[in-house]
This record gives C-alpha cells, structure tokens and sequence, in this order.
C-alpha cells in the first residue's frame, strides 16, 4: 500500500489515474484540486480531499504530509507550479514526484509521428519546458512523463526515454495511469528520468 497525493485530481488524467489506482491497488489517496466539489463517489476509507492550489504552502504542506508519491497532472502557470512543488515537496522531505508534461517538449517528434507537434514549431509547449527543465534541476527522484494526444482508445502503449525520438501520435487515459502506478510502486522505475507514452 502507497501513499499518493494527486494533484490536479479532477482534470482527465488526474480522474483517470484516481479511478485506476482505487480498481488495481490498494494505495491511499489524497486527492487535491482547486474545485473539489468536481468530485465524486469518495471512498472514505481510502480518500481524501484537500481544496486548494499547489502554489499556497499553507495548502500544499498539509496535503504533502505521510505521502510517498506525488502525481501532478497540473494545468496553468506550470512553471510556478512545478518551482512550488519542488520548494514544498524539499520541505516536507518527499523525494518521488511524478510530473505530466507534453509530448515534442524536447523536439523528440519524427517526421513519421508529427514534428510540427514540436516545440520549435508549437511555442505553446514553451512552459511545459521550463516546467519540466526545473523538475529535472532538482534534488527529487522525479518522473516526468510525456503523453501524446490522450484519448479512450486501445491501451496498448510503448515507453520512449529522454533522447529517443517519440514513437507514436496518441495514448489513452488509462494507459498513462497504468504508468502512473508503475512508477508509484518502483521507485527506480523511471527515477530521474523523462518517459515518453504512446499507443502501440
């Protein structure tokens, strides 16, 4: 049994990963968000919610407390998030973070794949960069993981590693928490690495 804090739990992968965890595991879960009333069907023997954003400390130490994994599938001024939760996670001496970035962050996309979903032609990816640049600039035993375009599709997937070109377009949802829950229980699967997702 784990102890995980998702953050960014009613987003589509936060829920996804929430429901996949509570099927297959029988980790705890603290769930956290800025809308919480967006959540449903708790199990009071196994969650619970903290409201609040990652940025507020008086918000985030609390829900950091006894947690052995942190899953942030963050969205907005990712940077600033990703900076206060390396601060707060340092703090509270919690070492395992898992991080959702974005596929092309590193220009990883083939041609075959899709280049123009790289950041040298897609400056939206621009932050989730910088976010991932101060994740890796840690301490923390991080993951940072890099869907492709989620979907509900085939759940087959394949796993690249930073510096290998990305080797597919589209991932499902459950996929992506399937490797969240690979990562929460294997702390050196993937430690201090960036892990490209896809669909076979």
């Amino acid at each position: 049994m784990t102890n995980i804090l998702i953050i960014g739990a009613t987003g589509s992968i936060g829920q996804a990963t929430r429901t996949y965890l509570l099927q297959h595991t029988t980790d705890q879960l603290t769930l956290m968000a800025r809308h919480t009333n967006r959540l449903s069907h708790l199990d009071a023997t196994r969650e619970r919610v903290i409201e609040g954003s990652v940025t507020e400390a008086t918000t985030l130490q609390p829900a950091l407390a006894g947690q052995d994994v942190v899953f942030a599938a963050l969205s907005g001024d990712l940077p600033r998030m990703a900076q206060a939760l390396v601060a707060g996670m340092n703090q509270a001496g919690i070492e395992r973070l898992l991080f959702i970035s974005s596929m092309g962050i590193y220009n990883e996309i083939p041609a075959n794949v899709g280049a123009g979903g790289n950041l040298d032609g897609n400056p939206i990816l621009a932050p989730y960069r910088r976010a991932a640049d101060i994740i890796e600039a840690s301490a923390l035993n991080y993951t940072v993981i890099r869907p492709g375009w989620f979907d509900n599709g085939s759940t087959d997937y394949q796993i690249t590693h930073k510096g290998e070109p990305f080797a597919g377009h589209d991932v499902a949802r459950a996929s992506i928490a399937d490797l969240v829950m690979r990562l929460a229980h294997d702390s050196k699967f993937g430690s201090r690495d960036s892990l490209g997702i896809n669909r076979k």
